[in-house]
């Protein structure tokens, strides 16, 4: 797949406020500062398309972007934020929550997660809960360029051992680097082969 055209559609607070269509929806989500909206970009080849920010917990509504006239990648709020008000950060998880258990139109959930770091407890509970409620999920390692290949696939390999403690199956994994580029047909691809499918 190759995205021609991307194009901010409308924010929501709830999945009950997004937009009123039938289109497959593609959404991403990941702790703070897993370099989401970095992602997004390098996607679309747009530089700003999602905000970039170095504070964690920029993401505070639900964004939809419509993609060749035919998807909609769906930015969602993190998790995990570290400086965000005890307040928002209650708000925060039921609006995802509502979106990913609510949303017919939702196809596959990406949850993101930051290569260089050991498996964390925070992303394991988030990926148990998606396997409960039966959420078509795939994961994508970010920031692959920040580390030696040696050591990417040291943790890959960590990863899906700590995985498998749980799990029979492993869902699609994805590793990306928002700076080289890499990752991106294979995520594009296997999005362009879902839609097929539908």
């Amino acid at each position: 797949m190759i995205i021609k055209k991307a194009e901010f559609v409308k924010s929501s607070a709830n999945h009950s406020q997004c937009p009123n269509s039938q289109l497959p929806e593609y959404a991403f989500v990941g702790r703070s500062n897993v370099g989401k909206s970095s992602l997004i970009n390098m996607l679309t080849n747009r530089r700003s398309l999602a905000q970039v920010s170095s504070t964690p917990g920029k993401t505070r509504l639900i964004n939809h972007f419509l993609i060749n006239d035919c998807w909609h990648l769906v930015d969602l709020p993190g998790y995990g934020y570290a400086k965000t008000s005890k307040s928002a950060k209650r708000e925060f998880q039921p609006m995802t929550g509502d979106y990913i258990a609510n949303r017919e139109q939702l196809v596959m959930l990406f949850l993101l997660i930051d290569a260089r770091l050991e498996p964390q407890a925070i992303d394991l509970r988030y990926i148990n809960q998606l396997g409960e409620h039966q959420i078509p999920f795939a994961l994508i390692f970010t920031k692959a360029d920040k580390l030696s290949r040696s050591a990417l696939n040291r943790n890959l390999e960590i990863y899906k051992n700590k995985l498998l403690e749980i799990w029979e199956e492993l869902p699609p994994i994805f590793v990306e680097s928002a700076e080289t580029g890499q990752g991106k047909q294979e995520i594009l691809d296997y999005i362009e082969n879902t839609m097929n499918m539908i």
